[in-house]
């Protein structure tokens, strides 16, 4: 009740507030020069003399008007400062003067020592009422901001503690940092204390956020910083890295979730300059897919190794204007003269394809255009072909035709032993590069296995991190379900490098680390959110806040996903860059093959093209459940019959 009527009396209009503070101050001004006789002649028998009253009545009114002159009314009390206080003081002075002055020249026996003492009760009447409401004021708005830890002492933390100070949402309580040498310390008023003691402070000051400013920090000693924290109720949130801070992108206050990558713990091996380069510097470069998650990432990095010319191919219009847009003023901000082409059209259009690279001049294909997400391949099995292993045939014959001096085909790892339509398509997308490098010499060819990207389309981070912002439930497939993860730049950058490294029909693989179950990874990032996860029917889950949902697998989905068919996987001279041989089929061969396959597309008979694919050398094994929508629409009216 009181917080609510001081509410309103901070929001009254500054007019009224301005009155109320002139009213306090009269009064102040009252009682400083009557205390100040009192205090002078230590009685009260100077009450009946005239003269005093006729002093104080002319001192009220001229004081007031000083200080209005002054500028002190126009001065905002919540946020007085030392400005504020010089031009009080200087008020409380020429009103002291003027008292000694008027007393003197009107002859009103007010004694000598009386302005000096009524100077210094008024100083701090008028100017300690102010900071005292100010000092409320300050201490109701750190009640209701959000108190936090900084972890990191260094020159980024003392920026963020500055910026936060100065913000209105978040109150800084204390300073963490591994450095022995700065324990106890205290920077910008706040004690510097060591990890270990980041539980206790939590209990303590009521913390709900610790905030990461540790921008030089190496992601492996993130992902130790972070794992301390997972089990404390407290939301574990970052600043940006040091290139981004460095280059302009973005500025050390602000606030962002904790990266995939942090989750991750591992350190991008910074692009060999030979390698990254190579296919692209000074060259007409196309990108198919330029408008998806790995497309787009690719389109950047290669716009920073100032190709002559970049063409983007995406069938989705806003997709090819988001990316367009983004591309202009990258190479704008950046100083890279590149010619951006923007292309609508769909890999499958081979006159479309043909007259575009032949127009264009294209050296160089980073073929990423893909339909990728398994269950929705499984449900559309012809347009999952038509697009993943007859867009590639597409574009790979017309890049022959045309002279294109390399193609790099995105792959994924569900290529390996496929267990859905998608990684069948992707295979067959392999062997369709594989086949071509070897009938002829101009054009090279390689292909680039890598598993998931983090934050791409469809990816579960930003799909757990929308689940949570909606107070969950939190959907997993299945308690066991393991996948490898990669950040969509690190992977496309080797995608970019390996390409360099090709000699013709070249199948890579990228060294992902190690595989991740969901599940876990589910519950760091609600952990890391501030809340606690739970599972239904589990001990302790009276207590959580999150719930983790299990489901069951969908058609195609493996429990856990393979990157390497055999362990005859080569290493290459980048760390992160294996080479594997892998099956591979003759183009008298797979060309009738795949003549059938197209058949059986255009007669949309399911059963016929699973049969063709587990024949084909693909290791695929379906699923026994066929779950394309429109065969079983028809298989539904069938039976009906």
């Amino acid at each position: 009740m009181i917080s609510g009527g001081l509410d309103q009396i901070f929001n009254w209009p500054r007019p009224v507030k301005r009155v109320i503070l002139t009213a306090v101050d009269a009064v102040f001004i009252a009682a400083s020069f009557l205390a100040a006789m009192v205090l002078r002649l230590d009685s009260l028998h100077w009450v009946s003399a005239p003269q005093i009253w006729v002093a104080l009545a002319i001192t009220l009114p001229v004081t007031l008007l000083i200080f209005d002159r002054l500028g002190v009314y126009r001065s905002v009390v919540r946020f007085i400062g030392i400005d504020s206080l010089k031009a009080i003081g200087l008020g409380v002075v020429l009103s002291a003067l003027f008292v000694l002055l008027a007393s003197q020249f009107f002859q009103l026996l007010v004694p000598r020592a009386v302005p000096l003492i009524y100077a210094l009760l008024l100083f701090v009447l008028v100017g300690g009422v102010r900071f005292a409401v100010r000092s409320l004021f300050l201490q109701r708005k750190s009640l209701q901001k959000s108190r936090v830890i900084i972890y990191g002492a260094g020159m980024c933390g003392r920026q963020v503690l500055v910026s936060l100070q100065q913000a209105s949402d978040y109150l800084p309580v204390a300073f963490v940092d591994d450095s022995p040498d700065l324990h106890g310390a205290h920077v910008g008023g706040l004690e510097v204390y060591p990890s270990e003691a980041i539980p206790r402070l939590v209990s303590s000051t009521g913390a709900k956020m610790v905030l990461l400013a540790i921008p030089s920090a190496t992601l492996a000693q993130r992902k130790r910083i972070i794992a301390q924290m997972e089990e404390l109720p407290v939301r574990v949130q970052t600043i940006p890295d040091m290139t981004d801070i460095v280059s302009g992108r973005a500025s050390v206050s602000e606030i962002r979730q904790v990266a995939p990558d942090d989750l991750l713990g591992r350190d991008p091996v910074p692009p060999d300059p030979a390698l990254i380069g190579a296919n692209i510097t000074g060259k007409v470069v196309l990108v198919t897919g330029a408008g998806g998650s790995i497309g787009s990432e690719l389109c950047r990095q290669i716009i920073r190794q100032k190709p002559s010319q970049l063409a983007l191919l995406e069938q989705s219009e806003i997709a090819l204007y988001m990316i367009e847009r983004e591309l202009e003023a990258m190479a704008a901000k950046e100083g890279c003269p590149v010619t951006i082409t923007p292309l609508l059209g769909s890999v499958q259009h081979e006159g479309r394809m043909g007259a575009v690279l032949t127009r264009l001049g294209v050296n160089t294909i980073f073929h990423a255009a893909a339909y990728k997400h398994v269950h929705l391949v499984e449900e559309n099995v012809v347009e999952g072909l038509r697009n993943n292993t007859f867009g590639t045939l597409t574009m790979a014959r017309s890049a022959i035709k045309a002279g294109v001096d390399m193609f790099v085909l995105v792959s994924t790892d569900k290529a390996v032993r496929p267990t859905n339509i998608m990684g069948a398509s992707k295979r067959l997308a392999e062997l369709i590069c594989q086949s071509l490098a070897a009938e002829q010499s101009h054009t090279r060819f390689c292909m680039v296995r890598f598993g998931n990207v983090l934050e791409s389309s469809g990816s579960v981070v930003p799909l757990f991190r929308r689940q949570i912002a909606a107070g969950g439930p939190i959907t997993v497939t299945h308690r066991d379900v393991t996948r490898y993860f990669m950040t969509i730049p690190e992977a496309s950058q080797l995608v970019i490098q390996a390409s360099a490294l090709a000699s013709g029909g070249d199948v890579f693989v990228l060294d992902m680390g190690e595989p991740v179950k969901v599940y876990d990874l589910a519950r760091r990032i609600v952990r890391l959110s501030g809340l606690r996860p739970y599972v239904a029917g589990e001990r302790g889950a009276e207590t959580g806040d999150i719930e983790i949902v299990f489901g069951k697998l969908r058609p195609g989905e493996k429990l856990y996903e393979e990157l390497l068919v055999s362990d005859q996987a080569r290493p290459t001279r980048h760390p992160r860059i294996l080479t594997e041989p892998v099956t591979s089929m003759a183009w008298s061969e797979l060309e009738p093959m795949l003549q059938r396959l197209r058949e059986a597309c255009e007669m949309y008979d399911i059963t016929n093209i699973r049969n063709i694919l587990v024949n084909a050398p693909t290791n695929y094994t379906p699923d026994p459940r066929i779950a394309d929508l429109v065969w079983r629409l028809a298989a539904r009216d069938a039976a009906a019959e």
